[in-house]
Order: C-alpha cells, then sequence, then structure tokens
C-alpha cells in the first residue's frame, strides 16, 4: 500500500533530510513561511538567493532583518498588527537590493491559521515586478506627454474610441464650443457635436463610421453651447492600434473658419 506524506511529515522529513526533494524549494518565485513572532520557518532556493548572494539559510531570522535600512520598525510594527488583526493583509509592491541593483517586488501573502481560524503565522510568495512596472511607468510618461502635446495646440481635438464615445477633448475644444470637457467625455461624438452642414471636395457626407474607415476634410457647421450655429474647418483621421493595425478611434482636428 503507499502512504501518503502529509505536509507536517514532509516540513519534518525535510528538516532531518530523508532523501527527498522538497518541490517548493524548486519554485522559479520566492517562497517564505514566518510564524507569528515574524521569524522565518522555511524558504526556498529563490528566496534565499534574494536576500543572499551566498544561499545562506535565512530560516530563523525575522523578516524585518531584510527591510531596506529605515523601514525595519515599520515592517515590524505592520506585521504584529497583522497579526492581532487576523485580516488577510494585501498585495504589496518593495523595492530590494538584489544583486547589485534595486528591483521591485510585489508580495503577495496569506495567514497561516491553527484550528481556532487565529492567526499563527503567514505565508508569501514574492514575484519581481521590476520590467512590468519600468513598462507601466515609460508607457505612462509617453501618456502624459501626448496628452501635454495635445492640451497645447490652439487647434479644437476630439479623440473618440472606436465606438464613437468621446475619450478626450482639449482646452481649445472648450473654448471654441462652450462645453467643459466633463460634459463632453464619455458622450456619442455626434450627439455631443450635432452636424447641421458638411460640403468637402469628395461630397460624402461626413458620418463617424467613414471617418473610421479613411481621413476626411472639410467644412461642417455645428452648434455650440449658446446654440449658436458655426462654421468649422474639420479634418478626421482613424487612430491605428500600431501592433495589432485595428482601428481604435477617430481623431478630429477643427479650426474656427474665418479665425486667424
Amino acid at each position: 500500500m503507499v502512504k501518503i506524506m502529509n505536509i507536517a511529515s514532509w516540513n519534518a522529513c525535510s528538516a532531518r533530510g530523508c532523501g527527498l526533494s522538497d518541490p517548493i524549494d524548486e519554485l522559479p518565485i520566492a517562497y517564505v513561511e514566518v510564524d507569528d513572532r515574524g521569524v522565518i520557518t522555511r524558504s526556498n532556493r529563490t528566496a534565499r538567493a534574494l536576500h543572499s548572494n551566498s544561499d545562506e539559510e535565512i530560516a530563523g531570522r525575522t523578516v524585518w532583518e531584510f527591510a531596506p535600512e529605515g523601514q525595519a520598525q515599520t515592517d515590524r510594527e505592520a506585521f504584529f498588527a497583522m497579526m492581532s488583526s487576523g485580516v488577510e493583509p494585501p498585495i504589496t509592491r518593495r523595492s530590494l537590493y538584489s544583486n547589485g541593483e534595486f528591483r521591485t517586488y510585489e508580495l503577495h501573502r496569506t495567514l497561516i491559521r491553527d484550528a481556532e481560524g487565529r492567526p499563527k503565522g503567514v505565508r508569501a510568495v514574492t514575484f519581481d515586478v521590476t520590467e512590468t512596472q519600468i513598462a507601466h511607468e515609460e508607457a505612462h510618461r509617453a501618456h502624459m506627454w501626448l496628452e501635454s502635446v495635445v492640451h497645447s495646440m490652439s487647434e479644437a481635438i476630439v479623440i473618440t474610441d472606436a465606438l464613437g464615445f468621446i475619450r478626450s477633448v482639449n482646452p481649445a475644444t472648450e473654448a471654441l464650443f462652450g462645453w467643459r470637457a466633463a460634459e463632453l467625455e464619455g458622450k456619442v461624438v455626434e450627439k455631443a457635436f450635432p452636424l447641421l452642414a458638411y460640403s468637402s471636395e469628395s461630397s460624402k457626407t461626413l458620418t463617424f463610421n467613414m471617418a473610421l474607415d479613411s481621413q476626411s476634410r472639410g467644412i461642417a457647421t455645428f452648434i455650440d453651447r449658446e446654440r449658436r450655429e458655426m462654421q468649422v474647418e474639420i479634418s478626421t483621421s482613424p487612430v491605428v492600434d500600431k501592433d495589432s493595425g485595428f482601428t481604435i478611434g477617430v481623431v478630429s482636428v477643427m479650426r474656427k473658419v474665418g479665425d486667424a
């Protein structure tokens, strides 16, 4: 008969060395178990490598020993508050010095509980999210830069998604039509800017579906917030995702006819 080894027996065997390999030790993510005093009781190879260049055993040390300078006391207090409350801890991010550089790690924790449900420790896994965070920050900077460019333009800019809902307008649009950005964003463009008349060299009527398909340029008549008719020179262009090649929206540029 094959006997199934339970977790307690496995841990005891691992501590004594029974010739069995510990699958947790082979995980490519850092894994630790901590008791209710904050002392590490179990760690895998990746966790040891994260905190020690020589793969030294870290069991027996407190988790706040590995905190950045000046953070240890805060981490210690937060740990005992977590033990006291019994509330499952949220996902957090930490900057740690590893292999000669600071890297960003995401920490996922769950409480270890006794038979009565009282916290008696913590299990934690740590993921290196440095590259993901860098990519996110670069994308955010690019977005903010583009947003600054659009907001600085003297022409009215209206950006819609592929369904025709207004995603963004610049201050020049607010000045031209009298609507605040918050009043326009989220509305269907054809309802926010009712088209009274349109003329162009192609003699085609301007519709959102047409703007999704190709560039257009012409003279349009809209009404502003005060219900006054206004003629504008308008050019539209599909916004195409450079990776997928799909059209994801439309950008419209408008200038009042007769303005300098």
